[in-house]
């Protein structure tokens, strides 16, 4: 994570300024052009506070740089009061000087009352005013650093990367197909049970691709409630809602330059789905709350165990914006159908959690590996991961034996299970009725959560707990 901070900061440093100058005198801004090009500044000339507006509100800029009167033979700056009040309603953050003529301080104090950053007096000193343009661009962008380090805190998952493991004939496709693709920017759609990996897979393709170095963004978007969908995933302004203290970086835009990976796709809302298909067609969203377009350049990968294509037939997920997802289809299968890769799997986890849980354990019992090559694991990979944790935790020789796995009484049926019922403990019978309603429900989340009566994350953090 800190080579990848290092790495972003060292981009941002890299990139010109990005400076907006309003003026209505064509000689002012000729001889700010001048100045201000050989220092590597990037600029946009504009010469009403109409256009000036209009700039802020479709592009990015580090600063403005802007007069306060445009009306000739007028020297009261009420244009320009205006023009400051407007732009830090669009960008509170924006640094904004104000260029006032000699003995008019109170209009300059008055434009730093509503905003401004600093002011200079025409005619200016070049070497004043490259200091405080500088003063301000610096302190514009320790300001976005911060920002992007607090999302990076709230958001990113820790540093490492995954192991893929896929050994199996069943998995020789899907490791062509990512060889193939993962170099590229394409939009990739992961299909697969619950457990079956995909994360693992979109992690992978991220490090093949030439995004390796950015951001790679992970959301569970089955776990995001509606009301607050919006606002995760394109982040809001402050005030834009009652909660909305602060600004805040959207998934989005955290993203941008690196690659987003959501989750459970087809849980998004309806309503929901055109805004999401219009970021990915046009690379352009607003903040809740802004009027502010931004572009973003994400590379999409999204997954999920629900048939699209019945989801679609249903009007329950848009069809425009599954075309926009799947431009490639990487199809999963579940680890009943991938045996043989049980063993180096089994053999992965069981090195991480004794290592995690200092215990000396070194293999398993014959006995034991071979009750993992017959379970059927309805969990697939996720469960063998939850199975050899609590296997290590339990283990009370060197070796995991067939006990210590505990899948007998998963195994043993629904009858068995409701014979034990009285020995089993709660969060046991739980596991087992959440089991035999996504069986039920052929996996899908929503309907599964409407028929235990929870909501859809409570059934989400389930799922996660039991290994499901």
């Amino acid at each position: 994570m800190a080579l990848e901070r290092v790495t972003k900061d060292a981009r941002q440093a890299e990139t010109p300024c990005r400076l907006l100058v309003a003026d209505d005198q064509p000689h002012i801004l000729e001889a700010i052009r001048l100045l201000l090009k050989p220092e590597g500044y990037e600029l946009e000339m504009t010469r009403t506070p109409a256009l000036a507006v209009e700039a802020v509100t479709q592009g990015d800029y580090d600063g403005a740089l802007i007069d306060l009167n445009y009306t000739r033979d007028t020297t009261s700056g009420h244009e320009g009061l205006e023009l400051v009040d407007r732009m830090k309603e669009l960008d509170p953050h924006l640094p904004i000087v104000v260029m006032t003529a000699w003995g008019n301080i109170d209009l300059a104090v008055e434009a730093m009352r509503r905003g401004a950053s600093d002011f200079i007096q025409k005619p200016w000193e070049n070497t004043r005013l490259l200091s405080v343009l500088r003063t301000q661009m610096e302190l514009r962008r320790s300001q976005r650093r911060a920002l992007w380090l607090e999302a990076e805190n709230r958001i990113l998952r820790a540093p490492g990367a995954p192991d893929f493991i896929a050994s199996a004939p069943s998995m020789r496709p899907v490791v062509e197909t990512m060889a193939r693709i993962g170099p590229s920017d394409a939009n990739v759609l992961i299909t697969g049970e619950h457990g079956t990996g995909k994360e693992v897979v979109a992690q992978t393709l991220h490090r093949l691709s030439s995004r390796a170095d950015r951001t790679l963004v992970a959301v569970n978007t089955g776990a995001l409630p509606e009301g607050t969908f919006e606002s995760e995933l394109f982040g809001h302004v402050k005030g834009a809602f009652t909660d909305a203290r602060t600004d805040r970086i959207g998934r989005f835009e955290l993203a941008s330059g690196g690659t987003l990976f959501l989750d459970e796709i087809a849980n998004i809302p309806v309503r929901q789905q055109a805004k999401l298909l219009r970021v990915l067609e046009m690379g352009e969203m607003e903040r809740v709350g802004s009027s502010k377009t931004q572009k973003v350049n994400v590379r999409m990968l999204s997954a999920t165990n629900a048939d699209l294509r019945a989801e679609c037939e249903a009007g329950r997920f848009r069809e425009d914006l599954l075309f926009r997802l799947n431009t490639v289809e990487i199809s999963l299968p579940p680890l009943r159908e991938r045996r043989e890769d049980i063993p180096m799997l089994a053999g992965h986890f069981l090195a991480r959690y004794a290592e995690r849980y200092r215990r000396k354990i070194e293999n398993f019992e014959p006995a034991a590996m071979q009750q993992m090559l017959q379970y059927p694991w309805p969990g697939n990979v996720r469960e063998l991961d939850h199975t050899i944790e609590r296997a290590v935790l339990m283990a009370r020789h060197q070796h995991i034996e067939p006990a210590d796995l505990g899948l007998h009484m998963q195994r043993s049926g629904s009858s068995s299970s409701a014979q034990n019922l009285d020995e089993m403990s709660l969060e046991s019978v739980e596991a087992i009725l959440i089991r035999k309603a996504l069986a039920r429900t052929n996996g899908n989340v929503s309907q599964t959560a409407d028929a235990l009566g929870l909501s859809r994350g409570a059934l989400y953090r389930r799922i996660e707990k039991y290994g499901l």
